[in-house]
């Protein structure tokens, strides 16, 4: 059974001297990974623009005026392509987002196909497609898909400062289709939002308290885009430290999971990242794009590993 944390003890984790706090975290990543190792994941867009939701700092969103333009869900055979090029470059799960609220059954075939294509190059299969039915979540299951995504985004007391369209217990019920599909789920949340401290504790509290705890949590730092609220609000960034306390205290409370550094490395400098790994990273999104944020590209990545001495891991569980 899943250790149950309160949001008190938590707390007194995530508050702790920080380098008492980045060696603990340290610590428990050598016990449970190979700490010179890191997983290589690529975020292909397969529909891009025009989501129902609001949510407050997505440029895909038809609330606000962004410079993403609609574009109809890809065929296979181009996301088959963008996936052999993933693979190529170091890439061992290749994850596919498309802007929707929720999955259109007349859009299962295809999806089924994405899947078993991808997983026919030996590569790990994640999507993010919004809400996900019992019923879809099962038949994705059959066609081989290893991951769900669906993120909480942020604490629940802030969750409805960011999203209007999307109850927060609405993710947590896909989050149980997903589990009882027999998927692994991929769920984390988004930091620099205007959120408190106490936010991100809480955040951490959802997830480490779940049934049973994501496999895989991506940490992402906001890319504010002109035209998304969160943009024009001109909310401060997170302090990197306090960053970093995010990413330790998740993995002292999830030692099993891959903890992922998503979105936001763009403007993180090597040093920043590098205490990241420290600290308990294991898994990046590498490519140019994460859906439509820029990214570092694959060499700059390549690169980095090499000046820190760690290698891509060939394969994630």
């Amino acid at each position: 059974m899943n250790q149950r944390y309160t949001k008190e003890g938590i707390e007194a984790i995530y508050t702790q001297p920080f380098l008492n706090l980045v060696f603990q975290a340290a610590t428990v990543h050598r016990a449970h990974h190979d700490a010179n190792q890191v997983q290589w994941s690529t975020l292909l867009s397969i529909k891009t623009g025009a989501c129902p939701e609001d949510c407050g700092y997505c440029a895909q969103s038809a609330h606000f005026k962004t410079k993403v333009k609609k574009e109809k869900l890809l065929d296979t055979e181009k996301v088959l392509a963008e996936a052999k090029i993933a693979k190529a470059n170091g890439s061992t799960r290749f994850c596919m987002g498309a802007a929707w609220r929720k999955v259109s059954d007349a859009d299962m075939p295809e999806l089924e196909s994405m899947v078993q294509g991808v997983k026919a190059l030996g590569l790990e299969t994640c999507m993010t497609l919004g809400t996900l039915s019992s019923e879809q979540a099962s038949r994705f299951q059959q066609a081989g898909l290893d991951y769900y995504n669906h993120n909480l985004d942020t604490s629940r007391e802030y969750y409805g400062d960011i999203i209007s369209t999307r109850p927060f217990d609405e993710r947590l019920a896909t989050l149980q289709n997903v589990r009882n599909a027999g998927l692994k789920v991929c769920c984390g949340g988004i930091l620099g939002m205007g959120e408190t401290r106490s936010d991100r504790i809480a955040l951490l509290w959802e997830l480490a308290n779940l049934p049973t705890p994501p496999e895989s949590v991506p940490i992402n730092s906001l890319v504010p885009i002109p035209g998304t609220p969160l943009a024009d609000k001109g909310v401060e960034p997170i302090e990197p430290l306090e960053f970093v306390r995010v990413i330790a205290t998740a993995r002292i409370l999830m030692p099993k999971s891959w903890l992922r550094l998503s979105a936001g490395r763009e403007t993180m400098s090597d040093e920043l990242q590098a205490l990241c790994f420290m600290a308990g990273v294991n898994s990046i999104f590498a490519g140019e794009k994460l859906l439509t944020a820029t990214n570092p590209e694959f060499q700059r990545d390549h690169q980095l590993l090499d000046r820190l001495g760690l290698s891509i891991a060939s394969v994630s569980n």
